[in-house]
């Protein structure tokens, strides 16, 4: 403490203490979140230092409750909450990291409450706000226990659950008082039940038992439970690294060169910290993408040259189309097709911010032929991405890796149709699975002999350290 004496400086003998009070204030109200803060000199406590919005564990709660909407996943959820929109940036931030956390550890919070509420199944409601505050007691140590208890129990009133109130305030002190017993199973379960431990589905995990050995198994559970690394992509239609490295020093941002043998150098970054990506001005006039390294590879597999005609057959949202516009420096021709009308108007948004003015969009179906290069990132189970999308490890079944073959194969062979002879068609996903990946890729050539199957690629989180990615490059034959 200074010399002089703020609003914060409690100290003084002048000021009066008081305990702090539960806080009842309503959805749309700050208060501050009660740090104890111990004064010997009086025997007293006061409660400052940090405030946190209300409305961030209110926001978080109400999407976690609307977690089972079909097709609907967090990030859409809170865009479309006029709530969250209203929250200051850093409540943003707190609400984003809240809802994530919960969801990406659900699994392992639903064993630490079946614990205390004798495996009784509750009400959607009541799991949601116990789920928060277990995961504030077990996964967030921002706030001490007694104020991550109150503030629960207070958004459980909020969200009319007043009579449980009572209810969910004991569970959360009974899992702060068998809390280092607790921890030490969850670790235990990570090797006896990884499924729990790590809080995956139990057929995802059996899955990569049978090709990935415990070590690189346990690897692959921690990597996608951790948070992950924002990569930005330097745009060079609009800017070229050094001139965009200087903005960033104005922008707040601070960045770390990142080197891939697929990448060219100079062109991926990581953001160790920086303001929210859509505030960014460099960000806004088309400067950088932001795009996981391992989303590259197709594109680099592709081998595009000047004056190509160029055909990104599943192209929304567009990051891998403005990297092909890159290649063709204003020459040859470039269509983006996509077959989701939705994800092409965010296509045609992102052609006009990063500047690849001269890419023609179309569905997929009225996509032309004879084109020199075709690219077909298909749709997939997601399994190399699932720390980034953090639901689709509860909404996946077994049941749609088979489906999801069959639709890929599907769209590799509309997309073949598409390609010159002599000309190069690369398949790709964001999937482990090899019914998605390999399966897939040596089904075509058996249904298509007059393409050759000449290198396959693939990324793994647990040998490169980037998000997983699948690529496979055919030739047409002449």
């Amino acid at each position: 403490m200074g010399g002089t004496t703020s609003q914060d400086d409690r100290t003084s003998s002048s000021i009066r203490l008081r305990p702090a009070r539960r806080s009842r204030v309503a959805l749309g109200r700050r208060f501050r979140t009660r740090l104890a803060v111990s004064l010997p000199a009086v025997g007293l406590h006061w409660y400052d230092t940090r405030v946190l919005d209300f409305n961030a564990r209110r926001v978080a709660y109400d999407a976690l409750l609307r977690a089972e909407s079909p097709g609907d996943f967090l990030e859409h959820r809170l865009d479309a909450d006029p709530n969250y929109q209203g929250l200051q940036p850093e409540d943003r931030r707190l609400t984003r990291e809240l809802a994530s956390g919960v969801l990406r550890n659900c699994g392992s919070l639903d064993w630490l409450i079946s614990r205390k509420t004798a495996g009784r199944t509750q009400k959607p409601k009541i799991q949601a706000v116990l789920r928060l505050g277990a995961y504030h007691l077990f996964f967030f140590d921002r706030i001490p226990d007694h104020a991550a208890v109150n503030e629960t129990v207070a958004l459980a009133r909020s969200v009319g659950l007043t009579t449980q109130a009572g209810f969910i305030n004991a569970i959360l002190r009974g899992l702060i008082r068998e809390r280092d017993v607790l921890r030490a199973d969850l670790e235990r379960l990570k090797v006896s039940d990884p499924a729990t431990g790590w809080s995956h589905p139990a057929w995802l995990i059996e899955r990569w038992t049978s090709h990935l050995t415990d070590d690189e198994l346990q690897s692959l559970l921690r990597w996608n439970n951790s948070a992950p690394r924002t990569f930005a992509r330097v745009n060079r239609l609009k800017i070229q690294p050094p001139q965009l490295l200087e903005l960033w020093t104005t922008e707040g941002i601070e960045a770390l060169p990142c080197d891939f043998p697929w990448v060219a150098k100079g062109t991926v970054f990581e953001l160790k910290s920086h303001p929210p990506i859509e505030s960014i001005p460099s960000f806004k006039s088309g400067g950088f993408y932001i795009q996981d390294p391992s989303t590259l590879m197709a594109v680099e597999l592709l081998e595009v040259k000047s004056g190509d005609r160029v055909l990104d057959f599943c192209a929304a949202p567009g990051g891998k189309t403005s990297l092909i516009a890159e290649h063709l420096n204003g020459t040859g021709d470039l269509v983006a097709a996509d077959s989701n009308t939705d994800r092409l108007n965010l296509l045609i948004e992102n052609r006009t911010r990063l500047g690849f003015i001269k890419c023609r969009v179309t569905t997929s179906e009225e996509a032309c032929s004879d084109f020199d290069r075709v690219l077909v990132d298909a749709p997939c189970s997601n399994t190399g991405v699932l720390r980034r999308r953090i639901e689709l490890r509860w909404r996946i079944r077994p049941t749609e890796l088979t489906r999801l073959a069959s639709l890929q194969s599907s769209i590799l062979d509309n997309a073949a149709q598409r390609v010159r002879h002599g000309g190069v068609l690369v398949y790709s996903t964001c999937s482990l699975e090899a019914e998605e990946n390999r399966q897939v890729a040596h089904a075509f050539t058996e249904r298509h002999p007059d393409f050759k199957l000449t290198k396959i690629a693939e990324l793994h989180p647990v040998r490169d350290g980037v998000d997983g990615a699948f690529a496979a490059r055919f030739e047409r034959l002449e």
